[in-house]
């Protein structure tokens, strides 16, 4: 007679801290700025995976909905732009996306790992392992070396001393600041401030980027300067998030997802050009 399996459902936190620790220490000769996405056991597996994703905020007695039934699916390598004015759940699904927030109902998985039930520390370790954030801010700590700034995720992820300097230094290279590592962000034009908040978001090899208005606070020469280094980012095969509200901004990405009312009322992809 078959044996019954009488295991106890793992929680997802545990779960969850087990996935971590199995990701947490790659080897020293990793290159996290331009190795491509592995491919291979994880080619099936969408970096983003929602289904049905209800959010709903409580005001007092009342309750806002935000999200209503959002299903979405961001395969590796995709250069996704999501849309929305104010107030049509984009920020929303924004904070959702880099686990900043958590759903009311639904399922998120992130990079294959279901999110639901996972405390707000591993949340964070998950932040810190799988998304690269670009915010329209930078947030650059002031008076602290482009370098160091770009070394923090490996900081907090406990990585050592010198392995974290050369990732960084390579993040730097990679971004087209290798001759500005030991500027202060107030030496650095606004565009050169942004690339090395990419340069930041890259450190850690994330499961994706996702890039809040990025171009927001820039001139248009600055501005394009970025997005350029998106495109270059997206052809090297990573993958990209981009929350705007601005249709030149969008028009980089390869595909633009639009939100109205706490819904995704348009998903269209821009045919790849051939030459």
């Amino acid at each position: 007679m078959p044996r019954d399996d009488r295991r106890p459902r793992q929680a997802a936190v545990v779960r969850a801290q087990r996935a971590l620790r199995r990701k947490r220490k790659p080897g020293p000769t990793s290159s996290p700025v331009t190795r491509t996405p592995r491919r291979g056991s994880h080619r099936l597996r969408p970096v983003i995976d929602l289904q049905d994703v209800h959010k709903t905020y409580q005001m007092g007695s009342v309750s806002v909905p935000a999200l209503r039934g959002v299903s979405l699916r961001v395969e590796r390598g995709e250069y996704v732009a999501i849309m929305g004015a104010s107030g049509s759940g984009k920020t929303t699904l924004m904070n959702i996306l880099g686990c900043l927030d958590t759903p009311t109902s639904g399922i998120y998985r992130l990079n294959g790992l279901d999110v639901r039930g996972i405390d707000e520390d591993t949340l964070c370790d998950l932040r810190n392992r799988f998304i690269g954030f670009v915010f329209q801010s930078f947030n650059l700590i002031p008076r602290t070396r482009a370098v160091a700034n770009v070394e923090l995720p490996l900081s907090y992820g406990g990585v050592p001393r010198k392995l974290r300097r050369n990732r960084a230094l390579e993040a730097m290279r990679a971004v087209g600041l290798g001759d500005r590592i030991d500027h202060a962000p107030a030496e650095l034009s606004g565009g050169q401030q942004q690339r090395v908040a990419v340069a930041r978001a890259l450190v850690t090899n994330p499961a994706m980027i996702l890039a809040d208005e990025p171009t927001g606070n820039l001139d248009t020469h600055s501005g394009a300067e970025v997005l350029r280094l998106f495109e270059r980012l997206s052809a090297a095969g990573r993958t990209i998030i981009l929350i705007t509200h601005e249709e030149e901004v969008a028009a980089h990405a390869r595909r633009v997802i639009r939100v109205r009312d706490g819904q995704i009322v348009d998903d269209s992809r821009r045919p790849v050009e051939t030459s």
